[in-house]
C-alpha cells in the first residue's frame, strides 16, 4: 500500500461518481501526510483540481462556528447553558422553555430547517444582512418545530443564531471574529468568507438533463446558472448568505489545518514540529476538554448523531471512532473527518452536487503506512 494506490483511489473515485474534479488532504496531529487532486476545477478552462483549489464549505463552517462559540466560552464570554434570550432578547422559542446556545450547536434547539437553496448570492454582490436575514427567518409561522433539547434535528437557522450570539458577545462581525481568532492563528491564508484573491477557485457543476436546465434556471437566483459543459450546467460564482452556516470559502489544505487544531485538543501545531510542547501557549484556541467535548456524540438524530460542530452519520456497520461534517450544497460535495483516536484526519472537497464512495477512499487511506 502507497501513495500511487491513493492517487489511483482518487481518481476511480471521481471517475465512478462522475466529478469533474477532486482535492484531497490527509494529516496527522504534528504534520501534512498527502495533497493531491484529480481532474479539473474548471471544464472550460482545463485548470487541473489542485490542494490548493479552493472551494465553497457550505456546513464545513459549522465546526468552525462552533469552535468559535467554545473560543468565548473558555474565555468566560459565553454561557453555553444560557438561554438564547439572554443574548437576543428578541429571540424566544413559545413556551417558558428556551433552548441553550449548547443546544443550538447540537442541533437540539427545535428550530427547523428550511430548504436553503435559494440562500446564495452572486460572489460580486454584498449579500443580505445577517441579523435581518435571521430575523426574517424566524418570522415564519413555526420557526420551532421540534421538541426542545429531545432528537437531533439538523438544522441551518440554528447556526444562523449561533453566529449572531458571537457577533453579540464578541462586539464585532461574526465573520471577522472568526479571521481573527481562528482562521489567522491557524494560518489559514486561503480561506475566508469570500473568494480571496490570487487563489484558483473550483467552479461548480451540477450534473443535468439538458431539457431540464431551464427549470433549473428559474428556481435558483438570477445569473446562478452558466455554460453547458457535456452533461453539467457549471454555475457563477457564488457565495452563501449565511456565513454562520455555511459561508466559508477555502481549499483542503486550510480545512485540514483547522483538522488538525482538533486532533490535537485544541492547540494549533504547526506543520512539522514534534508536537503540541514547543508551540507557544498563545497559540492553544480551545482549552483540551473543550475540543475533547465538542467530539463527544450524544445526541441522537435520524440521520446523524451530534454534539457542537461534529456529527456522525448512522451506519449499518461499526463506525469506528470518528466524527465528521459534510459540505453540501449546489455545485459541491464536500466531507472532513477527523480519526482523533488513530491520529488522522481526512478533507475531501469536490465540485458537483453528486455524492461518491468517501468510504472505500478513506479505508484505503487509513491502511496506509505512512512514515
Amino acid at each position: 500500500m502507497d501513495l500511487t494506490a491513493v492517487r489511483a483511489a482518487l481518481a476511480d473515485t471521481a471517475r465512478r461518481a462522475r466529478v469533474p474534479g477532486m482535492s484531497l488532504a490527509v494529516v496527522s496531529r504534528d504534520r501534512v501526510l498527502h495533497t493531491g487532486g484529480t481532474g479539473f476545477a474548471d471544464l472550460e478552462g482545463h485548470a487541473p483540481a489542485t490542494a490548493d483549489t479552493v472551494y465553497p464549505w457550505f456546513s464545513m463552517t459549522k465546526p468552525v462556528t462552533a469552535t468559535a462559540a467554545l473560543r468565548l466560552s473558555d474565555q468566560g464570554l459565553l454561557d453555553l447553558h444560557a438561554p438564547v434570550p439572554e443574548y437576543l432578547p428578541w429571540l424566544r422559542a413559545p413556551g417558558p422553555a428556551q433552548p441553550t446556545v449548547w443546544q443550538l450547536l447540537s442541533h437540539s434547539a427545535g428550530l427547523g430547517n428550511p430548504l436553503p437553496v435559494t440562500w446564495i448570492h452572486p460572489a460580486d454582490a454584498p449579500g443580505p444582512e445577517q441579523e435581518q436575514m435571521l430575523r426574517k427567518l424566524l418570522a415564519r409561522r413555526r420557526a420551532f418545530r421540534h421538541r426542545l433539547g429531545g432528537t437531533g434535528h439538523y438544522s441551518n437557522v440554528g447556526y444562523l443564531v449561533a453566529a449572531q450570539i458571537i457577533s453579540q458577545v464578541s462586539g464585532e462581525p461574526f465573520p471577522s471574529y472568526v479571521r481573527r481568532e481562528i482562521l489567522a492563528p491557524l494560518g489559514m491564508d486561503s480561506t475566508g468568507f469570500a473568494y480571496l484573491p490570487g487563489h484558483s477557485a473550483a467552479i461548480g457543476y451540477v450534473r443535468i438533463p439538458r431539457p431540464l436546465t431551464p427549470a433549473l434556471a428559474a428556481i435558483l437566483p438570477p445569473g446562478t446558472l452558466g455554460a453547458r459543459h457535456g452533461g453539467y450546467s457549471a454555475l457563477n460564482p457564488f457565495l452563501v448568505d449565511g456565513a454562520g452556516y455555511g459561508g466559508l470559502v477555502g481549499s483542503v489544505l486550510d480545512a485540514a489545518a483547522f483538522a488538525r487544531l482538533h486532533l490535537n485538543d485544541g492547540l494549533a501545531v504547526p506543520p512539522g514540529t514534534a508536537g503540541a510542547p514547543a508551540v507557544p501557549q498563545g497559540h492553544r484556541i480551545l482549552q483540551e476538554p473543550t475540543a475533547r467535548a465538542m467530539r463527544d456524540i450524544r445526541v441522537k438524530g435520524k440521520q446523524f448523531d451530534h454534539s457542537a460542530g461534529w456529527f456522525r452519520k448512522h451506519t449499518k456497520g461499526p463506525h469506528g471512532s470518528y466524527v465528521e461534517h459534510f459540505g453540501t450544497g449546489l455545485g459541491f460535495w464536500n466531507i472532513m473527518r477527523l480519526y482523533p483516536e488513530r491520529g488522522r484526519a481526512i478533507v475531501l472537497m469536490s465540485n458537483s452536487s453528486t455524492s461518491y464512495d468517501y468510504a472505500t477512499l478513506f479505508s484505503l487511506i487509513l491502511r496506509v503506512p505512512w512514515t
